[in-house]
């Protein structure tokens, strides 16, 4: 018998592994003006531990679910549950593909959320702003100023 690989950068996994996936609320920052939006996003079990404990979270709600039902092949798929409004963030698949992985390595984590359930009663909280178009600027006044004496053996 010959086996299927469904995941070409994952041959490891099946459609039938677990992976949790959250309806985040972030912001998108457009000619000086925040506009909110809804994202899907694969949450990794470490997030999800530390979501579950109380953290305040930019995750209104999360789903229990498969690899397959959220993955076919690179393209995310919708699941009924979703709002209609909610988008797919760029590297969908290798973020879903390494958050199943995680899920592999730490099976207690599967716990908290059970397969095909929804649970929405995190610590929700958009008060510090996810801006998922922001850029970085470094600027000189960023430096630290170190002691003169401080890569010197003494």
């Amino acid at each position: 018998m010959t086996s299927t690989v469904v995941y070409a950068k994952a041959p490891e996994l099946s459609k039938d592994d677990y992976l949790v996936v959250g309806l985040a609320t972030c912001f998108i920052k457009e000619e000086g003006e925040v506009h909110e939006v809804k994202v899907v996003e694969p949450i990794p079990s470490a997030a999800l531990e530390a979501i579950v404990k109380g953290i305040p979270t930019s995750y209104k709600m999360a789903w229990g679910t498969t690899l397959g039902r959220v993955l076919a092949g690179e393209t995310p798929q919708r699941l009924d549950d979703f709002p209609s409004m909610a988008q797919f963030p760029d590297e969908f698949a290798s973020r879903a593909i390494a958050a199943t992985r995680s899920y592999k390595s730490r099976p207690s984590a599967k716990n908290h959320i059970p397969l095909g359930t929804i649970r929405n009663d995190f610590n929700h909280s958009t008060a510090r702003k996810r801006v998922l178009n922001a850029e970085n600027i470094v600027r000189k006044e960023d430096n630290v100023k170190q002691h003169e004496y401080t890569h010197k053996v003494l």
